[in-house]
């Protein structure tokens, strides 16, 4: 990480805190459910946030293939084993790290027969058969040299853990970085791999108490460049400082969100213009669905100016309230104004 780096990222990240958006309701969940989704995109699901949140939250399937809800599903289950498991700060190991990638892999890993033996991806069970990085891509590790390799990047990353100073924010986002990059070049499975290995990297930020880095579907072409080009020069500053740059982006977007819909109001201080503001949204909703009550969540939120996640909030407090109800299926209804009183 550079030094221009390191300094924008820390003023990003104590702007984060003052305003408090990590304090908003729901906030955790919303934001994991996220990296789960984006995680997913990149390896080809097209299930948005918001049916993941709806997967997740209230078992609602999207029409999308079963085999993408899958994957979320398990990536959700594999994050929360892993923010469990890493709060008890125990050495990192290979069986460790098989046991995490079987949850990743549990309901969509497949079964292998190979000159080099048979095996489980559904298990976590490393490759016995050689990869490269698509067709007539570079070849990764060797298979038989994978167990070694993977023994020996435990015992680093453990020793840097131990030597890491935890207070030095940028040395806890290097160390996720590295640990990301290291794992996946290794490419211990024959699937999952990236998916693992964005999971240890916000695993071990979470074990440090650092906000959580995001690789959206929309940085796909970057991130995997940047690993190309890591490999290639055989330069891992290259990764660290797409990393660097990608959080930096996404930590100024949901900071220039959160201003735009709270009037730029610290946490805590911002109680009655949050009140105004959410009037103001509630307003903005009821005079949308007069005009067309059949609007989506997601339609409703970039009229609004707000998150879809935002939104959905939004408009769970309005039905709670009695403003609003739903008439109808998701797909096909259409939502009603029941009293506007509420909204003032």
């Amino acid at each position: 990480m550079t030094q221009e780096g390191k300094t924008a990222l820390i003023q990003l990240l104590n702007q984060h805190q003052r305003l408090g958006i990590s304090e908003q309701i729901d906030f955790k969940k919303f934001y994991l459910y996220s990296i789960i989704a984006h995680s997913t995109a990149i390896e080809g699901s097209t299930v948005t946030e918001i049916e993941a949140q709806l997967l997740f939250d209230e078992g609602i399937g999207a029409n999308k293939p079963m085999i993408e809800q899958l994957m979320n599903l398990d990536l959700k289950v594999a994050y929360e084993y892993g923010m469990t498991w890493i709060q008890r700060h125990e050495d990192i190991t290979v069986e460790w790290l098989i046991t995490l990638a079987s949850k990743v892999m549990a309901r969509t890993g497949g079964e292998y027969s190979t000159i080099g033996g048979n095996f489980s991806a559904a298990r976590g069970e490393l490759r016995k058969l050689n990869v490269s990085a698509g067709l007539g891509g570079p070849s990764y590790l060797s298979y038989q040299k994978v167990p070694s390799r993977l023994q020996a990047f435990c015992e680093e990353l453990n020793s840097k853990r131990k030597a890491l100073d935890a207070t030095d924010l940028a040395a806890v986002y290097n160390l996720s970085f590295w640990a990301h990059y290291e794992l996946v070049t290794i490419h211990p499975w024959a699937d999952g791999n990236g998916r693992t290995s964005r999971l240890l990297m916000n695993l071990l930020q979470w074990e440090y108490g650092v906000l959580p880095v995001k690789v959206l579907k929309e940085d796909k072409s970057v991130y995997i460049q940047a690993l190309s080009d890591s490999r290639k020069h055989e330069d891992i500053n290259i990764f660290l400082d797409c990393m660097t740059q990608l959080h930096i982006q996404h930590l100024r977007h949901d900071i220039d969100t959160y201003l735009r819909t709270t009037e730029g109001q610290p946490f805590g201080k911002k109680e009655k213009t949050t009140q105004k503001t959410t009037q103001k949204t509630t307003q903005k909703i009821i005079e949308a669905l007069k005009s067309n009550p059949s609007l989506s969540r997601v339609a409703l939120a970039e009229l609004c100016g707000i998150s879809a996640d935002g939104i959905k909030w939004q408009m769970k407090k309005m039905q709670e309230k009695g403003i609003i109800r739903r008439v109808g299926p998701d797909k096909g209804g259409h939502w009603e104004i029941v009293e506007e009183g509420d909204a003032h």
